[in-house]
């Protein structure tokens, strides 16, 4: 089924200024790279730029498979979604390359950047360990919605009623 075919059941597709602003009030989502065996998912606070990018704190260590693959990855998918009850959701799908920020260029961006969220134990470890900051450009994106309840539940009007 597609998204044109879940319209009669509430559900539609998010705008362009629809997914600005949806991104604009997260601070999380789910990062999709590609592997041999499927892609590799992690969950990951990020700060979105209010126009074509994302950017992530990755917090190092002695290995990181995410750093890793980030390096190689050609394109990359990051998932952004809320849902507050079964019919209030929202779900943006972007596409894009992601890339390690060049040195020069992280001072700037981190006096801007504000992680809304993050958890305790990567915000403890970034001040003892190495961090890369990834810049997510973005090249594609999709949303859908559904706000309310789908029209067949729906109370009916009254507006036709007699008397």
């Amino acid at each position: 089924m597609t998204v044109d075919d879940l319209t009669e059941y509430g559900m539609k597709p998010m705008t362009d200024a629809n997914i600005r602003s949806f991104l604009s009030t997260r601070s999380v989502g789910v990062l999709g790279l590609p592997t041999r065996d499927g892609p590799m998912m992690r969950p990951l606070s990020f700060w979105y730029d209010g126009s074509d990018s994302l950017y992530f704190v990755y917090v190092l260590g002695d290995q990181s498979e995410k750093h890793d693959l980030s390096q190689q990855a050609d394109t990359a998918r990051f998932l952004v979604y809320s849902a507050e009850t079964p019919f209030n959701w929202r779900s943006v799908i972007l596409t894009g390359s992601i890339s390690e920020v060049p040195a020069d260029e992280q001072r700037a961006l981190l006096e801007a950047i504000e992680i809304r969220w993050r958890p305790d134990l990567f915000e403890r470890a970034s001040v003892s360990e190495p961090t890369a900051l990834y810049q997510f450009k973005i090249t594609g994106q999709s949303g859908i919605k559904h706000l309310g309840l789908p029209p067949e539940l729906e109370a009916p009007s009254t507006d036709n009623k007699p008397d």
